[in-house]
């Protein structure tokens, strides 16, 4: 057999592996729960004395960066706005002790989990929103924004370091892989002062988000459209707490720290499909 025919029948080999592979995973493929339809979240002012006023988003955002300097990105979120409620009412704001924000830096005292601004915007909701489902909306929302979006936007008036960062989708709510993801794009080190700016722009942006949030939820306009990831319920569909295997839980992207194998591209519909409920 001259090495043209055999190249033929590796290729034509190779196809219908792949095309068989793909036929045998997707007719077995299991019913993926439905994505959650939009939702407006019905605002009922409580009796707290965290009282809570319509804020300039702008405003906000430039409060951020300069904070930054001061106490990093959970401290200047969360200041960014409390700061600005402290000048409207008074107490409890004005006593508040900020500086406990400060411990959220580079992913909770450089950690590299969770991103501070992040935490300092889901504490914000945590103090003025009552009811733990109405506070995991409105963090849903907010946390997936971040994985989704390209960031930093924001641009100050008076720039601390005269560089225009680009911008990176995280793809994850964990300072670690938000800061990774930014290098590998641009090239710079992880320490450098253009990573601390893009770091104290995209604080802006989340102390910028946070406001939105709160004016829209106060105002009764905000709708939790678009808070589900098709990527996350499908991995949930099987390893969530309604599935077969029921091996872990959250809403957090599963691609930015999980990748799936040869194996489980081909294999793994079939395998659940055949699995005991347990």
């Amino acid at each position: 057999m001259d090495r043209r025919k055999a190249m033929k029948i590796f290729a034509g080999v190779v196809a219908g592996t792949g095309v068989g592979a793909y036929t045998l995973s997707n007719v077995f493929k299991p019913e993926f729960p439905p994505l959650n339809a939009p939702v407006n979240l019905e605002y009922n002012p409580s009796a707290s004395s965290w009282a809570y006023s319509r804020i300039d988003p702008a405003v906000t955002g430039d409060l951020a960066y300069n904070y930054y300097q001061e106490g990093s990105c959970m401290y200047a979120v969360f200041k960014s706005v409390a700061g600005q409620l402290a000048d409207k009412f008074g107490e409890p704001y004005s006593s508040f002790p900020y500086h406990m924000m400060k411990y959220g830096r580079s992913g909770i005292g450089g950690y590299g989990t969770v991103c501070g601004s992040l935490n300092g915007a889901a504490a914000l909701i945590g103090l003025l929103v009552e009811g733990n489902s109405i506070q995991n909306t409105l963090i849903t929302g907010l946390f997936r924004w971040y994985e989704q979006i390209a960031l930093p936007e924001f641009k100050p008036s008076t720039a601390v370091l005269d560089f225009t960062p680009a911008s990176s989708v995280s793809e994850s709510t964990l300072c670690h892989a938000s800061v990774t993801n930014w290098v590998k794009k641009t090239g710079y080190r992880a320490d450098a002062g253009e990573r601390v700016e893009r770091c104290r722009r995209l604080t802006a942006d989340v102390a910028i988000r946070t406001a939105v949030v709160l004016n829209e939820f106060t105002g009764n306009t905000y709708v939790s459209n678009g808070h589900d990831s098709r990527n996350v319920s499908e991995c949930m569909s099987c390893h969530g707490d309604t599935g077969k295997l029921n091996n872990t839980f959250g809403k957090m992207e599963c691609s930015s720290c999980h990748t799936e194998s040869v194996r489980h591209k081909i294999f793994a519909n079939p395998h659940y499909k055949l699995m005991k409920e347990k």
